[in-house]
């Protein structure tokens, strides 16, 4: 067994190949090997010197290995040398998983990649569908005249005004006319609201006080806010248009066209009128603010309101329906903008009424009022419902209650000792006028169920047995509404 060992060629380790796998060659000191463990043949002919064989295989031993013939080429085939090719190495099972986990890494690449062109497809998809729903429900929305709080039939409450007070000051005199203009979009309507002067309103600091003496006093700010609280509106503005501004408005819209129903004198004896009595009357600035603030004499504020408002629906006319040159327009004036509108706001506001009024959905009335200044009865609740939309039972939450207070004691300082009392206890006293004769008992008046525990309140705060509350009629501009009667006791006695 070890005879045939010893017999066999020793063949000594030259190296690792690249995958770790001893290299061996035979122990044949003529021939030279390369670093893979193959050899090198030698190249015939004296011009080819051998290879310098490796320093280290040349110092090393070379024991005694059998002659292996050298392969020789044939005649006829052409002289390659082995250096001149490259070596392809024989796939084994390392290299097969290398090959299958790289096709899985493509695989799972390409699937990735696909899911996220899915991803983005379903994206899209989604963001098209939204905006077509968008652009759908704005159509329809548009189309059926807004789904929101202007809505009155869907939502079951008020539709929203654009409501701005003008205020016609006369520079001479110290007069003013006050009117509301109200743009019911909802409706596609427009109305001038006017509002005689002698309307009795809250004054700043406690007490009443009347419309036209509030312009002069508390002026634009504190007069709009006392009509928000009288009228349960929410006026956008507010406008103050001298009678100087007025005549160059005018001549800016290049005059008006008037129905007069009285001719306005000139300024000295034996002057031609300035306006002629008469149907479609046209009227230059001077005119129509002559006839604006004309009142013949005898005649009460009435008659003069309902002469401004024909001027200034005479105007509306003559203005343009697009925003920008109607703001073009007020720009014109050169007035200086009260701070809650701006001539932006003015002039949109302005062109959307004036639409309105060329298209004949336009109107002007006047509030009624009582000769105490109180709200003429079923007449003005009628008004603030149509026209106002019935806003003061739907003012915002945290707003206290408005409480109508209308004497019936016969003892005329009653009402403002129940003013006192209510503002004390938190609520917006309203004058709701002077009864015709005295009544007996009290009563706290109630109109929606949800009111009821208010009216409590409001009989226990002016000291009134709870029996007087009970369901019954309130005005429009009023939440709870108290009729006082002689068991009423001033509190401010």
């Amino acid at each position: 067994m070890n005879d045939r060992q010893d017999s066999q060629p020793r063949q000594q380790v030259h190296g690792y190949d690249a995958y770790g796998r001893p290299v061996y060659r035979p122990d044949a000191p003529e021939r030279v090997y390369d670093q893979y463990g193959q050899w090198i043949p030698r190249q015939a002919g004296p011009s080819a010197p051998a290879p310098a064989p490796d320093t280290a295989l040349a110092s090393a031993p070379a024991p005694a290995s059998p002659q292996i013939p050298e392969p020789r080429p044939a005649p006829d085939a052409p002289d390659y040398r082995t250096e001149q090719f490259a070596f392809v190495e024989e796939p084994d099972e390392d290299s097969q998983d290398v090959i299958d986990w790289l096709k899985f890494s493509a695989s799972r690449a390409e699937r990735r990649g696909e899911r996220r062109r899915r991803g983005r497809n379903r994206v899209t998809a989604v963001a098209v569908v939204l905006g077509l729903a968008v652009v759908g429900g704005i159509t329809w929305l548009l189309l059926s005249g807004g789904g929101d709080e202007r809505d009155e039939a869907a939502t079951g409450g008020t539709r929203v005004r654009d409501v701005i007070v003008v205020h016609l000051r006369q520079t001479r005199g110290g007069e003013s006319s006050t009117a509301l203009l109200v743009d019911d979009e909802r409706a596609h309507k427009g109305t001038t609201l006017l509002l005689p002067d002698s309307l009795a309103v809250a004054r700043e600091g406690g007490g009443a006080t009347t419309l036209g003496r509030s312009v002069l006093d508390a002026g634009t700010g504190g007069t709009r806010d006392a009509l928000n609280t009288l009228l349960g509106t929410g006026i956008k503005g507010s406008w103050r248009l001298d009678t100087p501004y007025l005549e160059n408005l005018v001549e800016l819209v290049g005059g008006v066209t008037v129905d007069t129903d009285t001719a306005v004198p000139g300024a000295g004896r034996g002057d031609r009128p300035l306006v002629t009595r008469g149907e479609g009357q046209s009227l230059g600035g001077r005119a129509a603010v002559a006839y604006a603030t004309y009142r013949a004499a005898g005649e009460g504020r009435t008659a003069q309101l309902t002469r401004f408002g024909r001027v200034m629906q005479a105007v509306l006319r003559k203005m343009s329906g697009d925003p920008r040159a109607a703001t073009t327009t007020v720009e014109s004036l050169a007035q200086i903008p009260d701070p809650s509108l701006s001539t932006e706001q003015l002039g949109a506001s302005l062109a959307r009424l004036a639409a309105k009024a060329k298209a004949g959905s336009y109107e002007t009335t006047v509030l009624p009022v009582r000769a105490d200044g109180t709200l003429g009865g079923r007449a003005a609740d009628t008004l603030i419902e149509e026209v106002l939309g019935g806003a003061a039972r739907d003012a915002a939450g945290n707003a206290p209650p408005r409480v109508g207070v209308n004497n019936a004691t016969g003892d005329a300082g009653a009402a403002e000792s129940a003013r006192v009392t209510l503002a004390n206890g938190g609520y917006t006293a309203i004058g709701a006028g002077t009864a015709r004769a005295p009544r007996a008992a009290s009563a706290v008046l109630y109109a929606e169920e949800g009111r009821a525990a208010e009216a409590r309140e409001v009989a226990r705060t002016l000291g009134l047995p709870e029996r007087a509350v009970r369901r019954g009629e309130v005005p429009a501009h009023a939440d709870v509404a108290v009729v006082l009667g002689r068991d009423y006791l001033p509190r401010t006695r």
